[in-house]
């Protein structure tokens, strides 16, 4: 497993991803007798999967991660590409539409947020960011006079630019403002820095303590690198996930959801408003046309002016 993660590390994987792959590795070792991979192969990994879609009933997305993961293992790590695994049970792909929210209602749910959480809720909405991109935010990825917000290594390690609403700038202004004012308090107290991505803390080590790459949202104290060192690390998603569903469940709402479906409902408004399906494609950092195209469908008789025959 160190040399699992030693190999990630190296090809640049998130360490959401490094945990996920982890887990299903360990999962496969274990299904297998403690088994050591090499001395498997193409026979246990279909066995394993076939185990997960007709024993366990995953999802397909959980199965195609586990499939990932073990690809991963024998072609990157162990380096015995698995070749042809034969055929297995598929797990079923739901096709379901998202919750979305008019805008009447995502403005009922932001009403019962408070700031740090009511502004991250609005750049959700507003600019359609992942959780995680929202928490993951610095002051330099902020350009108030171009009104753009760059997401930096979003989903699939990839950048992209997105819509700064102009109702959001006053906030993000006091917010840029908050973290020098925290910056310069941590400096008085001692060495804290922000992390920083992969070993940019070596080639450029006062990074961590420059306003640019400050957190927008930082955690409420430090934490421990695997150095031992003390940093300061972004809010953890999971505080803004409670604090929007507690909002949504306030709201009254029909159909509550969760910080995604701020991102649906971003997705859905622009459609609705005639903007290019490429354009939101874009705006979303969707890899595919086809994953945006979902948003078509739940706008109804809004999208291109198509009427029911009875109106």
């Amino acid at each position: 497993m160190d040399r699992v993660k030693a190999t990630m590390r190296l090809k640049r994987y998130s360490p959401r991803t490094e945990k996920t792959y982890c887990y299903w590795i360990r999962y496969f070792i274990r299904f297998h007798g403690v088994r050591h991979p090499a001395n498997m192969g193409a026979t246990e990994v279909q066995a394993f999967l076939e185990h997960l879609a007709v024993e366990r009933y995953v999802a397909a997305a959980t199965q195609n991660q586990a499939l990932n993961a073990l690809v991963f293992l024998y072609r990157h790590v162990l380096e015995q590409p698995l070749g042809d695994i034969g055929e297995f049970s598929h797990a079923k792909r739901p096709r379901r539409l998202p919750i979305v929210l008019s805008h009447d209602e995502v403005m009922r749910v932001l009403n019962r947020l408070s700031d740090p959480m009511h502004l991250m809720a609005t750049l959700m909405y507003g600019s359609g960011l992942r959780v995680l991109e929202t928490c993951r935010l610095r002051v330099r990825d902020i350009d108030f006079d171009r009104q753009i917000i760059t997401v930096r290594a979003g989903k699939g390690d990839k950048d992209r630019t997105t819509l700064l609403p102009a109702a959001c700038i006053p906030a993000l202004r006091q917010q840029a403002a908050l973290a020098e004012q925290q910056l310069a308090h941590r400096l008085s107290q001692g060495r804290v820095p922000v992390t920083l991505p992969h070993a940019l803390d070596r080639k450029y080590p006062n990074a961590g303590i420059s306003l640019a790459w400050q957190w927008l949202f930082p955690a409420s104290r430090p934490c421990f690198d695997d150095a031992g060192k003390a940093v300061l690390h972004h809010i953890h998603p999971s505080a803004v996930q409670r604090a929007v569903k507690r909002a949504m469940k306030a709201a009254s709402l029909p159909r509550p959801g969760s910080c995604h479906t701020l991102r649906h409902s971003f997705a859905t408004q622009l459609l609705g408003q005639g903007t290019d399906i490429r354009t939101v494609q874009e705006l979303l950092g969707h890899k595919s046309v086809e994953t945006t195209q979902i948003y078509t469908h739940v706008l109804g008789k809004g999208f291109a002016g198509v009427r029911s025959p009875l109106g």
